[in-house]
């Protein structure tokens, strides 16, 4: 068995996927690189069987017809060999160092008496033309370096949650509690670290720069004005996740700091979908907008209560065309302050 299956989900990637798959090469043996080519158009498909020629037991080139970024996670999933489970987006890469860190702490830790469930470490935004570039830390919310339980996990900042490029799952865990994210919807890396989490029970911080996550490529799915463009399926993976919150309410209401912290997550995507919808200006936009809150209100009138009325949720339901812009500015604060999209 590999120690570590890495997905690649690809689409059109020919510009950029070697960078991406070399970074990854120095794991040899341990590790199975997935290069899934979803339905792609370009040379994407013929890169990746040329790396599983050039790196036959390592490289697996999955070829599958074009379902989105989830059909192409669920597939790397499905073909996964390995005990632990990470995708790497094709425009994205790992620093060396930090990788061979976080494959040792990987292999001692396979030898231990304690099952590992999710492995996390830090990433950086490589933002084009950033003069400098964001770390995204946990040292102050999480235990470093040994296997911690959510009772020991403190508070996060706002504006720092535990994202796809910051996690290893045992690929066992995401079997069992039947991870499958859905096809031809953007946004669903949220879903990949929010089902997970009542399964998980042990974790374990690396403080590295393992991941860095590249952000400024015109067209890329999380730019303001793509995102706006496709802000029906921001809110559709909005209402999954507070579904599934509800659903496992009674799971989940067992360990208060993970209730927190999942709370606390989907306050910010709501946060978000609300605040693309005010950036739209449509008049269309802004009925729905009501109707996330009126949906989120039917399902849960306490979270409700607790997600309106924070202070996030109040900013962003300010009233008329004056709170609207004092919600627009406050997000324009956040974006710089946190150097997302």
């Amino acid at each position: 068995m590999k120690l570590l299956s890495i997905a690649i989900p690809s689409y059109n990637s020919e510009a950029y996927m070697r960078k991406c798959i070399e970074s990854l090469l120095p794991g040899g043996e341990d590790v199975e690189i997935l290069v899934v080519d979803d339905g792609s158009t370009d040379r994407t498909g013929e890169i990746a069987d040329e790396y599983e020629r050039l790196y036959p037991g390592i490289v697996r080139a999955v070829h599958q017809e074009n379902g989105g970024h989830g059909a192409a996670v669920n597939a790397g999933l499905e073909h996964a060999s390995g005990l632990y489970f990470k995708v790497v987006d094709s425009d994205d890469w790992v620093k060396e160092s930090a990788y061979r860190t976080i494959l040792q702490t990987l292999r001692e830790l396979a030898g231990g008496s304690t099952a590992l469930d999710m492995l996390i470490s830090n990433f950086v935004y490589e933002k084009e033309g950033a003069k400098k570039n964001k770390v995204m830390k946990y040292h102050h919310a999480l235990p470093k370096d040994r296997i911690f339980t959510w009772e020991e996990v403190k508070h996060f900042h706002k504006g720092q949650y535990i994202l796809m490029h910051s996690v290893i799952f045992r690929t066992k865990l995401l079997k069992e509690c039947g991870m499958k994210l859905p096809e031809h919807t953007f946004y669903v890396d949220n879903l990949f670290v929010f089902e997970p989490l009542p399964y998980v029970r042990t974790m374990y911080y690396l403080d590295v720069n393992f991941y860095r996550y590249y952000i400024g490529r015109e067209g890329q799915s999380v730019n303001e004005q793509v995102m706006i463009s496709r802000i029906d399926q921001q809110i559709k993976v909005n209402k999954m996740m507070l579904d599934y919150l509800v659903e496992k309410k009674p799971e989940i209401c067992r360990r208060p700091r993970m209730k927190n912290y999942m709370i606390s997550y989907l306050e910010i995507i709501t946060v978000i979908s609300s605040v693309l919808l005010i950036r739209s200006g449509a008049e269309e936009s802004l009925e729905k907008k009501k109707e996330l809150w009126a949906y989120i209100k039917q399902k849960d009138a306490l979270l409700y209560i607790r997600l309106r009325y924070g202070i996030m949720g109040n900013s962003m339901n300010l009233p008329g065309k004056g709170g609207r812009k004092i919600s627009v500015e406050a997000y324009k604060i956040c974006q710089r302050f946190f150097k997302f999209n």
